[in-house]
């Protein structure tokens, strides 16, 4: 497939997932209670993790949306077991139903519904919805990223002192001694993929995450930035997903020129 035919085919795999996206936070919504606890049912995972009835009525709506669309594709979310099936296929949808499900139960609006197509180990299409916020963060290989609808870009800068850091408190001052220079302070978001795309939108210049985060939590995003101008490094290569294992090291987000330095360094470096 040539390259034009590629972009015009990860675009229109771009669409179904934007609007299955926003089906599924018109869901979620239904639940969602902004400085309240939510109306939805909850209970908690292997390990203390919650997951409300919310999550999943959200994954179940995905899956008879999105599933028809794309019959050949694995599928990867959350709130499914895990098939090991696919391993074996070269696509497979990845998503989150609800990222951010703490902050959601507490009627925080800071949660989205994340999807991305993902081919031979890396995201071709990809959205971040927030339905609190009413943004639509969304791209496809190949043919840029916007925000409801707008091309967005990730910040440019040529110091790196005082430039913002999305993330823990740790981990920000932790990246901050280790390269060399004065963060700030960038806004809390208690989802993965919202810190990320806001990255990618230019509206803090870097994002860092710990240890244990999922290809659930990250894939949508990572196509978002690679097509904003940035990119999404673990252990300073590129993330890559579909693997046996889901779970990742700590992650760097950032524009392109700068994350060779940002990086964090391979284990046992």
């Amino acid at each position: 497939m040539d390259t034009a035919a590629a972009r015009d085919a990860n675009l229109a795999s771009l669409a179904a997932l934007i609007e299955a996206a926003r089906r599924g936070g018109e869901i979620a919504l239904r639940y969602f209670r902004e400085n309240a606890h939510t109306s939805a049912a909850v209970s908690y995972k292997t390990g203390g993790s919650p997951v409300s009835e919310a999550d999943h009525a959200v994954d179940a709506a995905l899956a008879e949306i999105l599933r028809p669309v794309f019959p050949h594709a694995a599928w990867l979310s959350e709130e499914t077991e895990d098939d090991p099936a696919r391993l074996r296929r070269q696509t497979v949808i990845v998503l989150d139903p609800i990222d951010g499900t703490r902050a959601f139960i507490k009627g925080d609006p800071c949660w989205t519904v994340a999807l991305a197509l993902v081919t031979n180990g890396r995201p071709v299409a990809g959205v971040v919805h927030a339905p609190a916020f009413s943004e639509t963060f969304a791209a496809a290989l190949g043919a840029g990223a916007t925000l409801n609808g707008a091309p967005v870009r990730a910040a440019q800068f040529l110091l790196l002192d005082g430039v913002h850091v999305g993330g823990p408190r740790g981990l920000r001052q932790a990246l901050a001694e280790r390269v060399g220079f004065r963060a700030e302070a960038g806004p809390p978001s208690p989802s993965l993929a919202y810190r990320l795309a806001s990255v990618a939108a230019g509206r803090v210049e870097i994002g860092v995450a710990g240890e244990g985060s999922h290809d659930w939590d990250i894939a949508a995003a990572d196509i978002i930035l690679e097509e904003a101008g940035a990119g999404l490094v673990e252990e300073g290569v590129q993330v890559r997903y579909n693997q046996a294992s889901t779970r990742h090291m700590s992650l760097v987000a950032g524009p392109r020129e700068w994350l060779a330095r940002l990086a964090p360094p391979a284990t046992g470096a």
